[in-house]
């Protein structure tokens, strides 16, 4: 008697109008701007959501207009109109107006170029007089030769919140998720491929928000980027009278700029998700490999930071009572990357989003499904476009 093996099955294909592969927040709210175009969309994770494995977990971010670029203040006016929307939408509070307490050496470039930025776009702002500091912001010295202001317009999103909200309101506007699907392989083409761990998935268009993993999907596509993928300290300090930077004695967000102690910028939030703990940490880390971020054990950064808070927060014990991992995937100029494809222009990017993406999330959205439908995008891209690297390259030579 013969025995005939049977060819084993091949995963039935899916039709899109759009795939988008990357569920955190980027990819979130784009496939949530796609799904209101009434475009059949898939959003596509590799991990089971809910995570805490890349760059958009986490119970609380900033959010505001203080930037030394006007184009991200312009960006944000439209953005905190969209975080409004998405509240109203869904019946739900993620925004908490706390204001944005900046302090930078008066005569410094980064500190100069905010205040001037804030001033241009009249955001408004609270200039603090030294003598005056204390007064509104007790518990908090500020260093010798630095000035204050503040972004009243500025808070904290509720992050885990918000993503959980974005992505209940695409499944209600019909749109479909699947998690646990790692991208094996893209065939570009007038229609694009997708195949994961689970199945093939084919669109018209496919957007690629994939946060620390951009290069590994990109490479399926023949395109790597100058993303470097840095693991974050986040850390909570304890405070030494409770309630003295609580969130409900209005104790506001803040940015510290150009200090003695950091080359980059360390910012921090009220006492809200931990009782009793504020939020501080260090805007940049050490690389590491996305798949094994917690083998990264770096803590210069922390001892850094104990610096800074024995210094200037002497209302805490300058000792993180909690220290958590998130990562960031920076570009050389700390810019996004919002673009097509360099041959595919069915394929979108968003990527780099350097550790203050998380804000922009519904503005981002919006412009990659621009992008994936051949519109014109509301906002002027150049900054972001992939081309800036490709001339750097060049000019290098």
């Amino acid at each position: 008697m013969l025995c005939v093996l049977s060819k084993p099955k091949m995963s039935t294909k899916e039709d899109y109008d759009c795939i988008v592969i990357g569920a955190g927040v980027q990819g979130s709210f784009t496939a949530y701007q796609l799904a209101k175009q009434n475009k059949k969309t898939l959003l596509l994770e590799q991990f089971v959501l809910p995570h805490t494995r890349g760059s958009s977990h986490g119970q609380t971010r900033i959010i505001r207009k203080a930037y030394e670029q006007d184009f991200y203040t312009h960006m944000m006016e439209e953005c905190y109109q969209l975080w409004a929307q998405l509240e109203r939408e869904a019946d739900v509070k993620l925004y908490r107006r706390t204001g944005l307490l900046v302090m930078g050496p008066e005569k410094a470039h980064d500190y100069q170029l905010i205040k001037n930025t804030l001033q241009r776009n009249l955001v408004p702002t609270v200039i603090l007089k030294r003598e005056d500091f204390s007064q509104h912001i007790p518990h908090v010295n500020l260093s010798d030769g630095d000035e204050a202001l503040v972004d009243t317009t500025a808070g904290v999103l509720y992050a885990d919140r918000a993503l959980k909200t974005v992505q209940g309101q695409f499944q209600k506007l019909g749109g479909v998720i699947k998690d646990g699907q790692k991208v094996t392989d893209i065939k570009p083409g007038p229609v694009v491929t997708v195949s994961t761990s689970s199945g093939v998935y084919r669109a018209r268009s496919l957007v690629i928000t994939a946060g620390a993993w951009a290069n590994t999907v990109l490479s399926h596509v023949g395109l790597q980027l100058p993303l470097q993928v840095v693991r974050i300290n986040v850390c909570y300090w304890k405070e030494k009278l409770p309630g003295s930077y609580d969130v409900k004695r209005r104790f506001p967000c803040f940015l510290q700029v150009e200090c003695k102690e950091a080359k980059d910028h360390i910012y921090g939030l009220p006492s809200n998700e931990y009782p009793g703990l504020i939020k501080v940490c260090y805007h940049m880390g050490s690389e590491t490999d996305p798949d094994e971020r917690d083998k990264q054990t770096d803590r210069s950064d922390i001892e850094l930071l104990q610096r800074y808070i024995a210094c200037c927060f002497p209302g805490l014990v300058p000792e993180p009572a909690v220290v958590e991992s998130c990562m960031y995937t920076v570009t050389p100029d700390r810019h996004f990357v919002l673009d097509c494809h360099p041959t595919y222009s069915n394929i979108v990017i968003g990527a780099g989003f350097s550790g203050h993406g998380f804000k922009f999330g519904p503005i981002v959205g919006k412009l990659l499904c621009e992008l994936s439908q051949g519109e014109v995008p509301s906002y002027d891209l150049s900054p972001f476009r992939i081309r800036r690297f490709q001339a750097k390259s060049k000019a290098a030579l």
